[in-house]
Parts: C-alpha cells; structure tokens; sequence
C-alpha cells in the first residue's frame, strides 16, 4: 500500500497532466491515457525509492583506519641505555677525581699478586674489557670476564640469563669482587653499577691491566 506522500506526489502529476492535455486540446483520450498512466508509474516507482531510502537506517561513517605502527616495548633497551649511561658517569668521575673517597677498597698491584698465588683466596677479579681486548693481550689469572661496555646490566639481570649469556655463574651478592679493565676507568664504572645492584664488598685495581703487564705480571691466555 502506497504511503500518503506517494499519493500526494501522484495526485499532483495526475492534475498537472490533464491540465496539459486540455489546453492543447489535440490530443486523443487514449494518448491522454497512456501519457497519465506512464506518467503515474514514473512518479510511484519514484517515491517508492524514496520512501525505501528514508526507511533505511543511517550507517556512521567509518573512522580512517589508522596505519600507524605501535612501537616496540623499549623499556629494556631504555633500562639498559640507562644503566651504560651511569657505568659512563662512575668511569668519568673516576677519570677526572681519582678514587680519592671512594667506598670501593682499592687494590695494588702487589695485593693482586699475592690474591692469584692464593688457593684459597675468596675474592673474585673481574676484567670488565671486551672479549677482542683480552684475545689480543690475555687476562690476570683466575679472572672472569664481564664487559661493561657491551653488557652494563650484567648485575641486574636474573641469575640464568646472566649464566645464559656467559657460560658461567655470576658471583654471588655476598661475595667479594675486584674489578680491573685496561687504565682503571671502566672498571670504576662496574664496581658502581655493582653497589647499585647490591654487591657490598666491592674493589677496584686502578692500575688495571696497563700496570699490571708493565710490572711484568703473570698473564692468562
């Protein structure tokens, strides 16, 4: 059944198409007819459509997909930059004030000495230079090998990776460490991070390896 605005719209074109068919007065009834009939069609299958598109419901345009790419979870890159950037501040403090001050106990060269020919020694030396510096000069005896540089969260990662990653157990927090590097300064930015990450017994051999292979001490390859 047609709607009352369709039957509006058809009885208007309806009056309009008989007054144009008497003016001209020439115009056959069955002309008449047939004008009005395809005129009505014309005009119902046109409200028709209309009155469909209003019932239609009314579908929310689409927000623009958005092509922008999450990024990635740096937390751990960030915490890692982080932590090189203060091994960084303890190496350059101990670069432009000495260890005049500092908590960390300070070792000699002859105190070294005496540490490797002890079997029963207790303290751990750290040489906190990169693998490629000790392949080419060689290590102090008995020394493991942690590299800040590379590896400045080495003290703050679980004990499994830290094992993961090097091959060998990291040194407990009870323990006593002594680190070295090549001229003193990176070893004073590990035994930093290594209070941080709650190592209390910490030491550092300021002459490190440069004073170490200039007094003809014993080498590890």
């Amino acid at each position: 059944m047609l709607s009352a605005p369709t039957r509006r719209s058809i009885a208007r074109l309806s009056a309009g198409a008989v007054k144009s068919i008497g003016s001209s007065g020439t115009t056959p009834v069955a002309c008449t007819f047939s004008v009005t009939n395809a005129t009505l069609r014309k005009a119902a299958a046109a409200a028709a459509t209309t009155a469909a598109a209003a019932q239609q419901p009314q579908v929310p345009a689409q927000r623009a997909f958005s092509t922008a790419v999450r990024p990635r979870n740096t937390t751990r890159t960030t915490t890692r930059a982080a932590r090189a950037a203060r091994a960084a501040y303890y190496s350059q403090e101990a670069q432009g004030k000495g260890n005049k001050g500092a908590e960390n106990k300070i070792w000699a060269f002859e105190e070294i000495q005496t540490l490797i020919e002890d079997p029963n020694r207790k303290v751990i030396i750290i040489d906190t230079r990169e693998p490629g510096e000790l392949h080419q000069t060689g290590r102090i005896p008995t020394a493991i090998n942690i590299p800040i540089t590379t590896s400045p969260d080495s003290f703050f990662i679980s004990e499994d990776e830290f094992e993961d990653r090097f091959g060998f157990p990291r040194p407990s927090k009870d323990s006593e460490v002594v680190f070295y590097c090549k001229a003193g300064v990176r070893s004073r930015g590990a035994a930093g991070l290594a209070r941080e990450a709650g190592w209390e017994k910490v030491g550092e051999y300021p002459g490190s390896w440069l004073d170490w292979a200039a007094r003809g001490g014993k080498v590890e390859r």
